[in-house]
């Protein structure tokens, strides 16, 4: 069973772990977002996170299930905390498991992804040196969640590589 919240609390990593894992997963995978000290060059001293909940709980949840679907496991838990956070915090938590570690790292990677296209929160950064500035997401080519299972051309090894010129001033093969 999939789990998403949107929490004004301290998110608890250890028990954010406890809402995914059964016998026959290989893998547990645990993401943690942390509000760091700095960003573009600034001294950042902390962050608030603002969001209308109940969009933001519904997107979470698409989000999740998008990621446990594709992966082809229910063992998927999101949490994102909202409000003020120091430099340390987490601000989001992501876990999976899975029979496989690909999956899992897959799935942590599109939610991960996915919450920052598409999830309403705001993030307004305070700097050390007392400013504030609302911050525009970004987001990072991912792969892809495979939305299929494989097919044997997936699994094709690659065609080889033709062979290089030598480098100028390289020895030949033949000694020359």
């Amino acid at each position: 069973m999939t789990f998403t919240a949107i929490v004004r609390e301290p998110i608890e990593p250890a028990q954010v772990l406890t809402l995914i894992g059964a016998d026959q997963d290989g893998a547990s995978l645990l993401f943690l977002g942390v509000v760091r000290d700095h960003n573009d060059g600034r001294s950042v001293g902390a962050v608030r996170y603002d969001t209308y909940e109940e969009m933001a709980a519904q997107v979470l949840s698409e989000i999740v299930e998008e990621a446990a679907r594709a992966a082809g496991t229910d063992r998927v838990a999101a949490v994102h905390r909202i409000g003020e956070l120091e430099v340390g915090e987490v601000s989001v938590a992501i876990a999976v498991s899975s029979p496989h570690r690909a999956e899992a790292y897959d799935a942590s990677r599109y939610i991960i992804e996915e919450i920052k296209k598409r999830l309403p929160v705001w993030k307004k950064e305070r700097y050390s040196d007392g400013a504030e500035v609302w911050v525009e997401g970004r987001t990072h080519t991912a792969p892809a969640v495979p939305l299929t299972a494989p097919t044997a051309l997936d699994a094709a090894p690659a065609p080889p590589q033709s062979p290089q010129a030598p480098q100028a001033g390289a020895p030949r093969a033949d000694g020359s």
